[in-house]
């Protein structure tokens, strides 16, 4: 497939379009991703045929721009996991409150935050703040893993230019989340492998 060069747009451009609203496809260190800015969110659910019950994740280039979300008492501990393995494929998931994390998790006071190893990427966030990511897939389909094959799923939407993009891993981030002071559990297993996190039953799934 050859895509479309209107549907590429620079930084500035791609800001610019997920300013006024719209969303759009940009690269990740571990699988190319659908985004919007966060109260923009519900078009992702929409346009992925997804169930809103499925969260979306907060990817930003910023720490404290992530973690001002997040409930105090959270924060020291997200904060030194944050230092060790940001940038990079490590998703935190950590009590939450406001707009931003209603609009990404509506009716559960949980977030999940990513800061991605990926330059394009970071670049973007930099200008926009953080998005409203997920994988940029139709729900119940394969995961897109390049540019094209997300082009492929969302051809009415713009990609981040240039093209190709950096290779991405194409394995999932691991996800955890905080149940306590110093205390995290297992979500799902992935890429990055922190110590001293802990499965448990009322964590799977």
């Amino acid at each position: 497939m050859t895509i479309n060069p209107l549907k590429l747009l620079d930084r500035d451009g791609l800001d610019a379009h997920l300013r006024a609203g719209g969303a759009a496809l940009l690269p990740t260190d571990t699988l190319p991703a659908l985004a919007a800015l966060p109260e923009q969110a519900a078009q992702i659910w929409r346009l992925k045929k997804r169930p809103q019950d499925k969260p979306l994740i907060l990817m930003g280039a910023d720490v404290d721009a992530l973690l001002c979300h997040i409930c105090p008492e959270a924060r020291a501990d997200a904060s030194a996991l944050a230092q060790r393995h940001w940038p990079g494929a490590l998703t935190l998931v950590l009590p939450a409150f406001g707009p931003c994390a209603e609009a990404l998790n509506p009716g559960v006071a949980t977030l999940g935050l990513r800061i991605p190893a990926c330059e394009p990427m970071l670049d973007l966030l930099r200008c926009s703040g953080p998005l409203a990511t997920t994988s940029a897939n139709v729900s119940g389909e394969p995961a897109s893993r390049t540019e094209r094959e997300a082009a492929v799923a969302f051809p009415d939407l713009p990609l981040l230019a240039p093209i190709p993009w950096p290779s991405p891993s194409c394995q999932a981030s691991s996800v955890i989340a905080w149940r306590g002071s110093q205390r995290w559990h297992w979500l799902r297993r992935g890429a990055v492998m922190p110590a001293g996190v802990v499965s448990l039953p009322e964590c799977s799934g």
